[in-house]
């Protein structure tokens, strides 16, 4: 299935005290959907204030990026987490977000897992499930962003909640369209010019080419950005620049 539109989201954020990672402002120019981190793998009660703001001036949607609870390892590392305890951090990490978001004027759109917590709800249905619990803990049925066929995705679904699918144009892809884990060779895709060309197949064709080069499916209403990758902001006008000469509408799923 193929969009007329697509989202562009980014994690944003991404950064705690006076140390950054990404250039926020600039990355705020140019995505419809921003997955701001929650304070749990990076972010901070300033770092959230300044982003929402940015964000709500620039009409963008606010999502929160929620995560293990692990600043050390950015939240890349495997955790096993009880599942009350999970769903209680995860309306945590949103009620925190949604003060700051409410402050500059906007809400919390919607809810995006991140790195070590994405890859397990992909597979792991408990977990999945428990981040829906804290979804709905929250108190609001947030749509929640994540790879098609997840059972994320899935419990979401069972339990009401809006499902939006999502994919990546810098990341590889096994041939039954899981991402390849970070720590193998070539699981990151580092040529912008196939950046770009993978955006423009997924958004107008919805395929990809696999690591193994079989084309694969790829149903996808958003489409993220990493903004913690050397010329990020360059690398994102570029893909929205070539998406819109493509005839592809770059707007929020909200």
């Amino acid at each position: 299935m193929t969009w007329a539109s697509i989202d562009l989201n980014a994690d944003l954020g991404e950064g705690f005290g006076r140390w950054r990672l990404t250039d926020d402002e600039e990355l705020l120019s140019v995505v419809t959907s921003a997955n701001v981190a929650c304070g749990f793998h990076a972010g901070d009660a300033v770092t959230m204030r300044r982003v929402c703001r940015m964000a709500a001036e620039k009409s963008v949607r606010i999502g929160a990026q929620v995560s293990y609870r692990d600043l050390a390892g950015f939240g890349r590392r495997a955790m096993d987490v009880p599942s009350d305890e999970l769903a209680a951090e995860v309306a945590y990490q949103i009620g925190a977000l949604e003060i700051f978001a409410r402050a500059a004027g906007s809400r919390v759109s919607y809810v995006k897992p991140h790195g070590a917590l994405y890859n397990r709800v992909v597979h792991d249905e408990e977990q999945a499930s428990a981040v829906v619990d804290g979804v709905l803990m929250s108190g609001e049925r947030l749509p929640v962003l994540g790879l098609p066929g997840s059972r994320l995705h899935t419990m979401a679904e069972k339990a009401g909640l809006p499902a939006v699918t999502e994919a990546f144009a810098d990341r590889a892809y096994t041939a039954d369209g899981r991402l390849v884990p970070r720590g193998e060779e070539g699981a990151v895709v580092t040529d912008p010019a196939a950046v770009v060309e993978r955006s423009v197949s997924m958004a107008r064709f919805g395929v990809i080419t696999a690591r193994c080069g079989k084309a694969i499916p790829v149903r996808a209403r958003s489409l993220c950005l990493h903004g913690d990758t050397p010329g990020a902001v360059s690398l994102a006008r570029r893909v929205r620049r070539q998406l819109e000469t493509a005839g592809v509408r770059v707007e929020s799923f909200v």
